[in-house]
């Protein structure tokens, strides 16, 4: 993680659950995280704890509602005037509504979809222009995806959720296709998590705590930080490395973290670990 010290990277949804595990980690690590939210109090908590923890990095919290193109593009005006750009983008904002195909809002399906995909796609592109305003051609994009963008689980309250993530996948191979084409060095990154331990899980289920529980009952799940481990990994492989991975299930092209209870970290194996001249994925 040397070569990130100082350098900036963009965190949303960093009020909470992972966003804030993966702030707080890369600080740590010595960079400048701008850490975004609607909920910018909790940032400025998280912003104090870093700092009086004698992290060498910096978090600054930035208030930002992901959904409207215009504070995005202000958010961006903001980190260009006066932390020069972004070098590393971390798409960690979600959502997730309990609406099924047959019988869901047409809100709720419309919030998914301008956070989901909507507003990763506005910070995935004036990320690019940051990086390439400036040279930067090592910069990195992670999304934070989820195993329902690589299958279709048998809940009708999370299928259009999952149409959502299956988007994820497609922007992120959409974008890796876009930078070979560039010939630059950025990378991109589709970091699938099962069941974490966070806020999420209690939202999707309208806060009822008695169904939350029997869900974390239910299966093993990964905390926060896991995630954030996986991101350091990520992040930590050098410009001219490619890393791929598949699972149990031989699903290979992104870093597939489980929770599952019949899934375990050791499900994840390392199949290829290759030099190229001009990597454009890990």
């Amino acid at each position: 993680m040397d070569r990130w010290k100082g350098r900036v990277a963009l965190v949303t949804g960093a009020s909470a659950g992972i966003g804030a595990a993966v702030a707080k980690t890369l600080v740590q690590h010595g960079m400048k995280v701008v850490g975004c939210a609607r909920n910018v109090d909790r940032i400025k908590d998280l912003s104090a704890e870093c700092f009086s923890s004698g992290y060498s990095g910096t978090l600054l919290p930035y208030k930002c509602d992901l959904t409207v193109e215009e504070e995005v593009l202000s958010m961006f005006s903001w980190i260009k005037a006066e932390h020069q750009g972004v070098d590393v983008c971390i798409n960690n904002a979600g959502l997730a509504c309990p609406e099924p195909l047959l019988t869901g809002k047409t809100s709720g399906w419309k919030n998914m979809l301008d956070l989901n995909v909507m507003a990763l796609s506005l910070c995935t592109r004036e990320a690019y222009q940051s990086m390439k305003e400036r040279c930067i051609d090592d910069g990195h994009f992670i999304n934070i995806n989820s195993i329902c963008g690589h299958r279709v689980i048998n809940h009708p309250d999370a299928h259009f959720y999952t149409a959502t993530k299956y988007a994820v996948t497609a922007l992120t191979e959409g974008l890796r296709q876009e930078l070979r084409q560039t010939k630059t060095h950025m990378r991109a990154t589709s970091i699938s998590p099962g069941l974490v331990l966070t806020e999420f899980t209690s939202k999707f289920f309208s806060e009822n705590k008695e169904k939350t529980a029997a869900v974390f009952a239910s299966f093993k799940s990964l905390q926060a930080g896991d995630i954030a481990s996986a991101i350091v990994y990520v992040l930590s492989a050098p410009p001219h490395v490619q890393v791929s991975w598949r699972n149990r299930d031989n699903a290979s092209g992104a870093v597939d973290v489980r929770g599952l209870a019949e899934l375990d970290h050791s499900s994840l194996t390392p199949f290829d670990i290759s030099q190229e001249q001009n990597p454009v994925s890990v």
